[in-house]
């Protein structure tokens, strides 16, 4: 008989957006008359860039000529992407990846939650609490954990923050195998500095371990001081890889692309301790299970890197981090604490209510939907996450009435 891989079972019973989701159309369900605003999931809404669009239509006319027709193409992406990458969101950094370091893929999230495949299941992995939930599932799913009790899974080292930390997590005090990061953080909008990351990366050089960053917001960091990428870091290329999408920087949620970088300089060990190149596993699995990002899909992921591109999408961060600066001032004026919204496009707020009861308030009082914090994890009770994702008329429309739900 066929067998169900039963660590499916420890899952929470579903999937945090799917929770809201439900409880969103329940109230909609009930109140058809109301206006909802969403400020919960990281969705965009404004359209691609202009370059983007050109970009993909010239695609897409390429696809319907023989002449100019393509195929199956590259599993790591087309040398044109891959180079423009290496370019400008590295060499320009002073970090010296190269284009076939560089992995085109259909997203950051497919990316960070299937690299955990390559590794044995009885490592030991360090996850930040709060987090995005799939870095946790996906090590649910491969059997790296315990049952689910207390709001945590057995098995797993949480790494915790708070606001006493800045929600930065400290290093672990015993050693682990396999370590997530995120900067700018989601959910939290936490950034970290050189000196911090560096400590991180020192602490993997020192117990023999890899660090998986997500850095899919990097595009929102306006402050000169903070790292871009994790290979601004000494040291980092042996010890890290990092996650990187145009989701959020270019309008690609529904377009879908992205990348990682794998550095050739990347160790694992063998069960002996033998030393082994992480870019051949991954290579060799990316290759085996992924047929590559459409042809037009690259060219407008390409066209970012043009001078028309990088005024484009820079105005479209630009104007997310407006939304989140005036997010942070609204509910600062609540008497409400705010994390982010600095170099992040998320604003990570306290209260005095347990997360789901103040997404019920701002949801029925305010017709506002956020995201609860415990949803992140245990460290995000009594916390909601407030995305700048929408118009700025939402957001100011939301503002004003969120201000009369808590007045009230």
């Amino acid at each position: 008989m066929i067998r169900i891989n039963e660590h499916y079972t420890k899952l929470k019973a579903s999937f945090l957006f799917a929770d809201i989701a439900s409880r969103v159309a329940e109230f909609q369900k009930n109140n058809p008359e109301r206006e909802i605003i969403r400020l919960g999931i990281g969705d965009v809404t404004e359209p691609l860039p202009p370059a983007c669009v050109a970009a993909f239509h010239e695609g897409v006319d390429e696809m319907a000529s023989s002449a100019t027709f393509r195929g199956y193409g590259p599993e790591q992406g087309y040398p044109f992407l891959r180079e423009a990458i290496a370019k400008n969101d590295f060499h320009s950094r002073g970090a010296n990846i190269e284009a076939d370091e560089i992995f085109v893929s259909d997203g950051s999230k497919c990316d960070t939650g299937n690299f955990q495949e390559l590794f044995a299941r009885d490592i030991t992995v360090a996850i930040p609490d709060p987090v995005y939930p799939v870095y946790l599932d996906t090590n649910v799913m491969a059997g790296r954990t315990g049952i689910h009790e207390n709001g945590r899974y057995n098995g797993i080292r949480y790494l915790e923050g708070s606001w006493e930390n800045g929600f930065i997590p400290p290093l672990p005090e015993d050693p682990v195998d396999l370590i997530y990061l995120c900067f700018p953080n989601n959910p939290t909008g936490a950034t970290i500095d050189i000196k911090g990351l560096q400590a991180w990366v020192d602490y993997a050089h020192k117990e023999g371990a890899l660090i998986l960053y997500d850095a899919a917001y990097e595009s929102f960091i306006r402050d000169d001081e903070l790292p871009h990428t994790i290979y601004e870091i000494d040291g980092a290329k042996e010890v890290a890889v990092e996650f990187r999408s145009f989701s959020k920087s270019a309008g690609f949620t529904g377009t879908r692309c992205a990348f990682t970088v794998v550095p050739k300089a990347a160790r694992v060990f063998d069960a002996n301790g033998q030393k082994l190149l992480l870019y051949d596993f991954w290579k060799r699995r990316h290759t085996t299970k992924f047929n590559g990002v459409s042809y037009p899909v690259q060219k407008v992921a390409a066209a970012v890197y043009t001078p028309e591109g990088q005024a484009q999408t820079r105005a479209l961060v630009d104007d997310y981090l407006e939304n989140a600066r005036l997010i942070v001032a609204g509910m600062t004026d609540l008497d409400y604490d705010c994390i982010g919204g600095i170099n992040a496009p998320y604003i990570w707020i306290r209260s005095d209510a347990d997360s789901w009861r103040f997404f019920d308030l701002l949801l029925e009082k305010a017709g506002v939907v956020c995201t609860p914090g415990i949803g992140f994890g245990r460290c995000g009770e009594g916390c909601i996450r407030i995305s700048a994702f929408n118009s700025r008329e939402n957001v100011a429309k939301a503002l004003a009435q969120i201000k009369t739900a808590l007045a009230g």
